[in-house]
């Protein structure tokens, strides 16, 4: 489905009366200040409890080839045994997975082979994939607060993510990027990462109530307004304090997971 636009739909038990979405990303499987621990705590969590789901946000693996940036000669692993150590680590839960988006440390294979590993991931993970960017709907429970006999419908949240780009580093920039991403696409959540930064930041807009009434003092039919969450994400990193992002004068990661909570509220909240 590259360049074409769309969304996915993953319909969830209707027994469920919340979603609990974690996003994984900037793994940088390969790199030496890649950290199994937190990857495992936050893998472990999501396994703890059927109503958790994952999506993946990119640059799961290092993926140093020759000839881009990087120092090829620490890299643990050949690309091709980061891409099979990711496959091996998520496939046994695979059904947990949402869906699926490139970094830009896979570009860099795709770039000089037009081998895209993130696809041979999400095929062996039987997951959506969009390499740019992708809108999940996401479909859980029976809402029964209106509507007659047969008419219930289920919770229904729209989540937009994509991996990130660019090189900011003050916490505004980098929180700038989601919020620019959130002016051209609907959504209720928007995930990004490639900052390794964690924030979560709300923002509150009003939307028109289609329903009107008459108002006597003005003699016009008037509508009211409410208040709607867009809930604007920057998505944690696996990586430990050390190496390129030491030398270059990035700061440090929290390595902890974002918890990202869809319940019959119909407002996403977010925990770091």
């Amino acid at each position: 489905m590259q360049g074409e636009q769309c969304y996915y739909h993953q319909t969830l038990p209707k027994s469920y009366d919340k979603v609990e979405i974690i996003p994984i990303g900037d793994i940088h499987y390969g790199s030496p200040t890649h950290s199994p621990h937190h990857l495992n705590k936050a893998w472990e969590y999501v396994l703890a409890e059927p109503y958790r789901r994952v999506i993946l946000v990119g640059d799961l693996i290092e993926s140093i080839t020759r000839s881009s940036i990087g120092d090829i000669f620490t890299q643990t692993q050949s690309v091709q045994k980061q891409r099979d150590w990711i496959i091996n680590y998520f496939k046994k839960d695979k059904d947990r997975i949402l869906g699926a988006v490139t970094g830009n440390h896979e570009a860099r294979v795709y770039n000089e082979t037009s081998i895209d590993v993130t696809k041979d991931i999400a095929k062996a993970l039987e997951c959506p994939y969009r390499p740019e960017g992708m809108l999940l709907k996401i479909s859980f429970g029976t809402d029964t607060s209106h509507g007659g006999k047969g008419q219930h419908h289920p919770f229904t949240y729209f989540i937009y993510f994509t991996h990130g780009y660019g090189g900011a580093r003050t916490l505004g920039g980098k929180v700038a990027k989601a919020e620019r991403m959130a002016g051209w696409i609907h959504a209720d959540v928007y995930l990004q990462g490639h900052d390794h930064t964690s924030v979560v930041a709300p923002v509150i807009y009003l939307m028109p109530d289609n329903r009107t009434r008459f108002d006597e003092e003005s003699g016009f039919q008037v509508g009211a307004m409410r208040a709607e969450r867009k809930l604007l994400i920057k998505t944690n990193a696996f990586l430990k304090w050390a190496g390129y992002s030491e030398m270059k004068g990035f700061s440090p990661t929290d390595l902890e997971r974002i918890v990202i909570t869809l319940d019959k509220s119909g407002r996403a909240k977010a925990t770091l």
